[in-house]
């Protein structure tokens, strides 16, 4: 309403010739040529405005078809790639720790089928109720956000990726 009133009066008062120097303009700003604007009491403007009721806010509709919810910006890819990168992460320095094998060993001495069955279950369990519709920002809430996955997820991917690098240049286990 201020806003209005002051806008108001900018355009019915003529500008007069006085101008001032180094004027501040009221955003921290300094102005060389500023003009010294006054009201003009003669015309008296009313403005009033309608209280708008708050809308309810509609929940977006998610897509459940398939090759939707695993398009490349669809839902289903990063979350379940940063998920499976998380794990991996953290399988793999648990047995580097325990038994001193570095990834490619764990790799080629049975991990690989144990990677598979757990890829295979973590992308039917992610893609369940991602199929059923229900949103991932839906069940987020607090400490544990959608968006803090995804970025736990991405570096678990730069993590599992830094691991393999690093020992495949040292030639053998980082820890």
């Amino acid at each position: 309403m201020a806003a209005s009133f002051a806008t108001q009066s900018l355009l019915t008062t003529p500008v007069p010739a006085r101008v001032t120097r180094s004027k501040m303009n009221g955003h921290l700003f300094p102005v060389k040529y500023m003009p010294l604007l006054q009201r003009n009491g003669s015309l008296p403007v009313r403005c009033m405005a309608a209280k708008e009721e708050p809308k309810e806010k509609s929940k977006p509709k998610v897509s459940t078809k398939f090759s939707d919810v695993l398009a490349f910006s669809g839902p289903a890819p990063e979350r379940i790639n940063g998920r499976l990168a998380m794990i991996g992460f953290v399988a793999a320095t648990a047995v580097e720790l325990t038994n001193g094998q570095d990834v490619f060993a764990q790799i080629s001495s049975g991990g690989l089928a144990w990677f598979l069955g757990t890829s295979v279950v973590l992308s039917i369990a992610s893609l369940i109720p991602l199929l059923k519709g229900v949103s991932v920002e839906s069940k987020s809430e607090g400490f544990m956000t959608s968006d803090a996955e995804l970025l736990n997820g991405r570096f678990a991917m730069l993590g599992l990726v830094a691991l393999a690098l690093t020992e495949y240049v040292k030639g053998g286990t980082l820890i």
